[in-house]
């Protein structure tokens, strides 16, 4: 194909993106759309952001980074949990409808290979991406392959059980941490504080008592770097449970290096020192070891369809430099 462009998509469960993306990482064009509930819907809405990216680009491959279980061959998505696909052959069936050669890959995958070829993990050996968005996605990388595990769906520490019957997580589990360490669980945090009657004073707790189905992560985000004292404590929990989560990494794979991702990781200057702080603390052997490096992703929330684009482009155009 003479083509060197390729189209990178992040798939999440609450909106759909599509860019296209120069050999050297670089996007150029993108369209983002609501991802939609049904699987015929979520097969035509790939298709007509490419048709719409391929109007105005020549693009040679798309890779798509799917927040699901897949199978280790990268054809099928098994189960995805914010996503309406179930045991369907998704790589060969959006190849068809788009007429294109297509990838498919774990979405926390994608992002961990685009910060591997052009982001923060440019030199690691060992590490992990730890993938905070609606929930919690993870890739360990070691000396240049992604690991997969046997079936296909490591490592997920999203499902981790870190509280015995507590909140039940659409996986169909309850206390994993990602109910309790995501951009969907501040809210529930934020519902928590404002019902506790602790921050009557706050502007927060004002505004969204009544309006409770308003409450976004970024707006808890917002008032937090804003200072309000309940948006603060909602922070606070994250944090805490962002630290938990760090040192069971470390305490399963012991990586160089550990770089936090997602929607959350611009807010990083909230939450991750504290997170750090923890981590330290929490981990077998606290004092006694070394503590991997904890980054954020260079290239923000465009890691996934940055890594998913160049899947595609170095498996069909052109050999990884």
């Amino acid at each position: 194909m003479s083509a060197t462009h390729s189209i990178g998509f992040d798939i999440g469960g609450t909106n759909l993106r599509g860019a296209v993306v120069t050999p050297e990482g670089r996007i150029i064009d993108s369209t983002q759309v609501p991802t939609p509930s049904t699987q015929r819907g979520l097969d035509e809405a790939i298709a007509y952001v490419v048709t719409s990216l391929r109007s105005r680009h020549d693009v040679g491959a798309v890779g798509l980074a799917v927040a699901g279980f897949i199978d280790p061959e990268c054809e099928r998505v098994r189960f995805a949990p914010h996503l309406p696909w179930r045991d369907k052959n998704v790589r060969a069936d959006i190849e068809r409808l788009i007429d294109l050669p297509v990838v498919l890959e774990h979405d926390a995958n994608a992002a961990a290979w685009g910060e591997y070829r052009f982001g923060a993990a440019r030199d690691a050996q060992t590490w992990v991406l730890f993938a905070i968005g609606t929930g919690i996605g993870a890739t360990l990388m070691h000396n240049g392959e992604i690991y997969r595990g046997a079936f296909g769906t490591a490592p997920e520490f999203g499902h981790i059980t870190v509280v015995p019957d507590g909140r039940r997580c659409p996986c169909g589990k309850r206390g994993c941490l990602e109910r309790y360490c995501s951009g969907t669980a501040l809210p529930d945090f934020a519902k928590e504080i404002i019902g506790s009657g602790e921050f009557e004073e706050s502007s927060f707790v004002r505004r969204f008592r009544s309006q409770a189905d308003e409450l976004t992560g970024r707006r808890i985000m917002q008032a937090a770097c804003n200072g309000d004292p309940a948006a603060v404590k909602v922070v606070e929990h994250f944090s805490h449970w962002l630290g938990e989560g760090l040192a069971i990494v470390a305490d399963i794979l012991d990586p160089e290096l550990i770089v936090v991702g997602g929607g959350v990781a611009k807010d990083s200057p909230l939450y991750l020192e504290a997170a750090k702080q923890r981590f330290a603390r929490r981990i077998v052997g606290a004092g006694h070891r070394p503590l991997a490096d904890i980054k954020t992703v260079e290239l923000g929330s465009d890691a996934g369809m940055i890594g998913a684009a160049d899947r595609a482009r170095t498996r069909f155009l052109a050999p990884v430099e």
